[in-house]
């Protein structure tokens, strides 16, 4: 994992501190990144992982300390300054423009000169030599969130790193995928490119780096060899506590249950020239049960849960809740119902980034508030009450804020995941739609929330997961199916249907 042919220290931190306002998010941070070695960053959400590599890249600038590259003292004040270095960083929140194609993106990052179409040409090269498949005329608007890691990965790439920082690489990745990134991040580091792997998949990290360094609380709680610490061990000393067990719930308790909802031959037409077609989707989950739907991102995903939850409209009888027929009817309308949703994408869809909590709050429950046709009294019962439903969520999920109702995003990725999910937990739906709900949240959270579905489950609802972690999906799902190119495989209960299984399903075995 490391280059042996070079140990020298390539990048070094010493006591860097990094203070907003009266929060502290890195406290006297010290540690060193060898040539060639992959050493990965572990901390609970909001530990100051993201803070420490966003100081490395230039987003912001330290309070105090110091940033050492090959032995020599640097001041990073900017991105574009961060890249003369040699440093290269893929961001959990993808810092791309929907507007613009794959290739205008890359261009706008890259500091030398060249036309787009020889850009395209070297997007295509690189992207086939690292197996990571883009098409570089596509929007990215029109990207899954899977592919928008490939551009991402695609852009540091051409910038040739001397230190690659990776924040939650493999979160929308198969476990195919997972493994070719892990080639390319060996061969990067066998070509004496240092690695910084943020992520926290424990069995990952013993997988595929040689040291760790675990924050809890913005310090340094533990740098060590992967090989002398367990995953137990790690995660105890990311979260302070023990890791709560998942009990998963008895397939008997849902058999003998009603049916919630049936889809029954949805189909959907390419929203845009490399969007993917909906063909013949049918499915049924009953009360009590959690139906998981895994795949590739980019197979329809995105357009299931537009399907899903009103955002894109069919046949009336393509959607059946409780014997009502509603595939032709809106989001507001599903609401009512007892359906509720939570999507992929949390910066934007799930969440407005730049209005507060508590007003996000607001934009959700509205309807729900309101109790008489008087606009005003609805708008002021309304903020008291998304105020205490606010404050609520945040309390009863764990939500770590840097002070009360802060904008959504000024949360970190994991903490607003917990947030956007515990909302929709607080509707008490009937009828729950959620797509990786644990995309970038930490392993205790994400055992958290694992476990608030299972009780959701247990306490007679239904839910479709759509999720590309495989371990999520066998974790917590009654029965699994695979969505690929469009199309939806039969369900099948979980323990009768194998990881290889999945993977001819998916199309990539």
């Amino acid at each position: 994992m490391t280059n042996n042919l070079d140990a020298m220290t390539f990048i070094e931190v010493k006591n860097l501190s990094k203070t907003f306002d009266q929060f502290l998010a890195n406290d006297s941070i010290s540690l060193n990144i060898k040539k060639g070695e992959i050493h990965a960053l572990l901390g609970e959400n909001g530990a100051g992982k993201s803070t420490l590599v966003k100081c490395l890249y230039g987003v912001v600038k330290p309070t105090a300390g110091q940033i050492l590259i090959n032995d020599n003292h640097v001041i990073i004040n900017n991105p574009r300054e961060a890249r003369s270095y040699g440093i290269g960083m893929v961001f959990q929140h993808f810092s791309l423009f929907p507007a613009l194609t794959v290739s205008e993106n890359i261009l706008i990052s890259l500091d030398e000169k060249i036309t787009k179409k020889h850009l395209e040409d070297k997007i295509s090269i690189t992207a086939k030599q690292w197996g990571l498949s883009i098409e570089p005329t596509k929007k990215v608007l029109d990207l899954s969130v899977g592919e928008q890691q490939r551009v991402e990965i695609i852009r540091c790439l051409l910038q040739n790193p001397k230190l690659l920082i990776m924040d939650e690489p493999t979160s929308v990745l198969s476990p195919q995928e997972i493994n070719q990134l892990f080639k390319v991040l060996r061969k990067l580091a066998n070509s004496g490119c240092s690695i910084l792997y943020i992520s926290h998949k424990l069995n990952e990290i013993k997988q595929i780096a040689s040291k760790v360094t675990i924050l809890r609380s913005g310090k340094v709680i533990s740098s060590t060899d992967t090989s002398k610490i367990s995953t137990t061990s790690m995660a105890e000393k990311m979260i302070g506590k023990k890791v709560k067990k998942i009990t998963k719930i008895s397939k008997s308790s849902y058999l003998n249950l009603s049916t919630a909802i049936s889809i029954n031959n949805l189909n959907r037409k390419k929203l845009s020239q490399f969007g993917t077609e909906l063909k013949k989707i049918s499915f049924n989950v009953k009360y009590g049960e959690i139906l998981g739907i895994a795949g590739v991102a980019g197979n329809g995903q995105v357009e299931l849960m537009n399907a899903l939850s009103g955002e894109t409209l069919g046949d009336p009888d393509e959607i059946i809740f409780e014997n009502k027929k509603i595939g032709n009817t809106n989001i507001k309308f599903r609401r009512n119902l007892g359906l509720e949703f939570v999507p992929e994408e949390r910066n934007g869809h799930a969440t407005v980034p730049d209005i507060t909590l508590t007003e996000n709050t607001f934009l959700t429950f509205y309807n729900a508030y309101s109790k008489n046709n008087n606009f005003l009294d609805n708008i002021l019962l309304s903020s008291n009450m998304s105020s205490n439903d606010s404050i609520s969520i945040i309390k009863d999920n764990d939500v770590r804020c840097p002070y009360s109702n802060p904008l959504a995003d000024q949360l970190s990725g994991g903490n607003l995941q917990k947030f956007i999910v515990g909302r929709s937990l607080k509707a008490n739906p009937k009828v729950l739609i959620i797509s990786q709900p644990t995309w970038g949240v930490d392993i205790g959270a994400a055992s958290e929330i694992r476990s608030k579905l299972l009780l959701l489950a247990k306490a007679g609802k239904a839910i479709i997961l759509i999720s590309q972690d495989l371990d999520e999906i066998y974790e917590i799902s009654n029965k699994i199916c695979v969505i690929n190119n469009g199309s939806l495989s039969t369900p099948k209960i979980t323990s009768k249907i194998s990881a290889t299984d999945i993977g001819i399903l998916m199309g990539i075995n």
